[in-house]
């Protein structure tokens, strides 16, 4: 028997947001006497129907910097459960009939691809894709940035982008890429089809060698005074788009 794996989340929607998904077991929680709201209320509700053990703590979370970061709320879960390449493009393929999925090449600040999954939730984004190797795991900080949207999206984790990249053109999906400099605006990017938008590292951007896998690259136009958006809110904008010109269409 392969015993399971376990961290802790923090943050009182991510504790939440995993308590009502079930996708993770959550074997303790650890609540600060302060802890009050709605939220706390509703996340004791549901620890108790699901016979969680909840300790409460006598202590002012001003006195600890993990405990005031937690909003007075700790859980320890399961990891998460990453699925392969396959399994991910069945399931989103069950979803939708043009799903949507990201790419992470590379991306290093936990605080970055938490507010990424935020906004792939958001905009129905169907899974996202990261790299074994020089990019930042689903952690507890991912998980509190995203107000535990990490829990009702599909991760996948593969060892090689280019190789993942390969596959899911065989399988039908567009590959866009997102870079400085291009000239093709987002206007231009098909919706009648599965799509895969790449982000890349924060400074460095794609690697080369991803951009030439690429079926497009596209840009954000934006102020000169600027060099370049944050790689969540680029996200977003893209996003956005893609949903604004979904909607036009259908109209």
């Amino acid at each position: 028997m392969i015993k399971k794996k376990h961290n802790i989340i923090y943050g009182k929607n991510a504790v939440l947001e995993a308590l009502k998904a079930s996708k993770r077991k959550i074997t303790k929680i650890l609540i600060s006497n302060y802890a009050q709201g709605k939220v706390i209320s509703d996340i004791l509700h549901i620890a108790k129907s699901k016979n969680i053990s909840v300790q409460k703590i006598d202590m002012k979370l001003k006195r600890n910097v993990l405990y005031k970061k937690a909003q007075g709320i700790i859980a320890k879960i399961e990891s998460v459960q990453y699925i392969s390449l396959i399994q991910l493009i069945k399931n989103v393929k069950v979803i939708s009939q043009y799903p949507i999925l990201i790419i992470s090449d590379g991306i290093t600040d936990p605080h970055n691809l938490g507010a990424i999954i935020r906004n792939c939730v958001a905009f129905r984004v169907h899974g996202i894709i990261l790299p074994n190797r020089r990019n930042v795991d689903i952690n507890e900080t991912v998980a509190k940035v995203s107000t535990g949207a990490v829990e009702h999206i599909y991760v996948s984790k593969v060892v090689n982008i280019n190789y993942a990249i390969k596959i899911l053109k065989q399988n039908g999906f567009f590959i866009i890429g997102t870079a400085l400099g291009t000239d093709q605006p987002i206007s231009k990017i098909r919706l009648n089809c599965p799509i895969v938008i790449i982000l890349g590292n924060e400074q460095h951007g794609m690697h080369n060698l991803t951009k030439k896998y690429c079926d497009m690259l596209v840009s954000i136009t934006h102020c000169n005074k600027v060099s370049s958006l944050n790689v969540s809110c680029a996200l977003a904008i893209i996003l956005y788009e893609i949903s604004r010109l979904k909607t036009t269409k259908l109209l």
